[in-house]
Formats: structure tokens, sequence, C-alpha cells
């Protein structure tokens, strides 16, 4: 039986099992990967205090190690649902079954799918999610990048680190990233912009991506583009699918919490990018790990669980 199980890994939730175990709480985190969530996709960070630049994966490690040093146990595997038992909680994986008396999810999210025809069938073929991942395999090539907030505009200029051009297009005439984001993509020589416009269909031959239709969502006139890769990032979905029987999230899928982090069920806490919330940052995350590993430690103590 432990005291806390910290559903995932990011920075919500390795922040959670830190204060959780630094409270003398049996702690373990489960997860299908390599700590560091969404940081692991992120080249450069430059808005987390105290480091003025720092890959995602050098900060996930930062994070991860003074883990073992407050005796936090590293659990793997695939969750796949959680029972609610009162007193405790049951966390089920693919192949085993956990015990603990409260629960901090902290599963994040996944980038969205734009849902247009190829889009599927060139994934890992031209077709990404993370230019950290993928960007190398792209040198010298033209590249369309789809979106137009923080995260296309800077995957965008990551890009431009191996490509021979970035295009971003975006379905509306100004872009929604930070100001400062804006103004390095606009100066940059490398990076242009089809505005007002969305993707039609991703197109290419039996081995990869070749070109895509891009329509204009004004005159609903399409036009077809030469590009080797289709990067996109048009949002995020919550990953809830597994617990959603629970009855804590919003039709969406995002967890309801109050300030405490707590969701509508006693010893079952929420962090990071999973929770109902306007600003999805390593920060912000950090924040609502800090005040959950807390709660459920207080939670434990005024229960006597």
């Amino acid at each position: 039986m432990y005291d806390t199980i910290v559903i995932g890994a990011g920075p919500a939730g390795m922040t959670a099992a830190l204060y959780a175990a630094r409270s003398n709480l049996k702690v373990a985190t489960l997860e299908q990967g390599a700590p560091g969530g969404q940081m692991n996709n992120t080249a450069d960070v430059e808005n987390y205090p105290g480091f003025e630049l720092i890959s995602g994966p050098e900060l996930s490690m930062k994070m991860f190690e003074p883990l073992e040093k407050f005796g936090v146990e590293n659990l793997y595997g695939i969750v796949t649902g959680i029972e609610d038992k009162g007193d405790y909680k049951i966390v089920r994986t693919d192949d085993e079954a956990y015990e603990a008396k409260t629960v901090i999810i902290a599963t994040g999210a996944k980038h969205r799918q734009i849902g247009v025809v190829g889009e599927n069938e060139y994934n890992s073929r031209g077709v990404s999610y993370c230019a950290v991942c993928d960007g190398a395999f792209f040198r010298n090539q033209d590249l369309l990048v789809v979106g137009g907030g923080d995260s296309a505009i800077e995957e965008g200029l990551f890009l431009t680190r191996f490509a021979n051009s970035v295009t971003i297009v975006h379905r509306r005439d100004e872009l929604r990233a930070q100001k400062i984001l804006q103004d390095r993509a606009f100066a940059n020589d490398k990076v242009s912009f089809i505005w007002d416009s969305v993707v039609e269909e991703i197109k290419g031959n039996d081995m990869k991506v070749t070109n895509v239709d891009i329509k204009n969502v004004k005159t609903n006139e399409i036009t077809n583009h030469e590009f080797g890769g289709v990067f996109v990032y048009v949002g995020l979905d919550p990953v809830s699918d597994f617990f959603r029987d629970l009855g804590i999230t919003d039709q969406d899928g995002w967890v309801v919490t109050d300030d405490h982090m707590r969701t509508n069920i006693p010893g079952i806490f929420a962090v990071g990018d999973i929770r109902q919330k306007h600003l999805r940052q390593i920060t912000t995350a950090v924040g609502d790990g800090a005040i959950a590993g807390q709660e459920a430690y207080q939670y434990i103590v005024d229960h006597e669980v």
C-alpha cells in the first residue's frame, strides 16, 4: 500500500512526488516512458526561473534526480483505470494493480490532430508533432508548420536550424503567440506565412509527404504547395480516457479541481496540464504539483488513513 501514487512524471507529477516524499510518505510515480513528459519535446526553455536557457530534457533530469534521494519509487506501465474504494484507491495498469491511500493525476495532454486526409497515412513519414524529436530528419527541406500559438512559433523557429524554409499556415490573420516569439518569427528570413488558411489534404508518394493542399477560409480557394514535412501544433487534448468514468472531468475531458488540486472524489488530486485551467506552462505545473503533494499529506493526516 502506497501513501501516494502519482500518475505521470512530467514537471507537475515529479514536483508532487517530491513534496509528498519530503513529508515522509511512501510515494511512487507511474509512467509509461521517460520522466519529463512534454518537456522532453522542447528544445529551449527560456521562461523557467533560475535558468536563462536550458533544454527540456536537461530540465527533466534535474527535476527527476532528487526523487531517488527521497525514496520515490519509479513504476512503469500503461494505466487502464482508477477505482475509488473510499479509504484507498486502486490504480490498474495493463498487467498490475497498485493500492494507494491517495492518487495524484498528472497525465498531461497530447497534441491534437487536424483531422485531414493524409494525416494518419503519413504520420512518421513526413507528418510530425515534435520538431525536437524529428527536425534533424528534415535537413534542407521546405517544411510546413500548422498553427499560430506559442508551440507552433517556437517549434517553427527551431526547425529553421535544419530546414531550407519554414512556412507557417494559420486560420486567422494574426498569430496568438507571445509577442517576443512573433517578433523572432517575423525577423527570420527562413520563415514565411500563409494567413486565413487551413490544411485541406496532405499528399505524398509511397514513401513520404511531398505536397499539401491548403484552403483559404475566406475565399475557399484551394492551392497546392510542395513541402517535405508537416508539423502540427493546433492545440492539446487531455489524456483522460482511462478515468473519465470517475466523473471528475468536464465535457472535454479536463479534470476539474479546486485551488487545493482536489477533485470531487476525496483522496484524488490532479495537477498540471490535465487540469481545467487557462495557462499550461512548466511553472504552473510545478506550482500545482507542490500544492498537491502537500495536500495529499494533509489528507492522510486528517483522515488517519
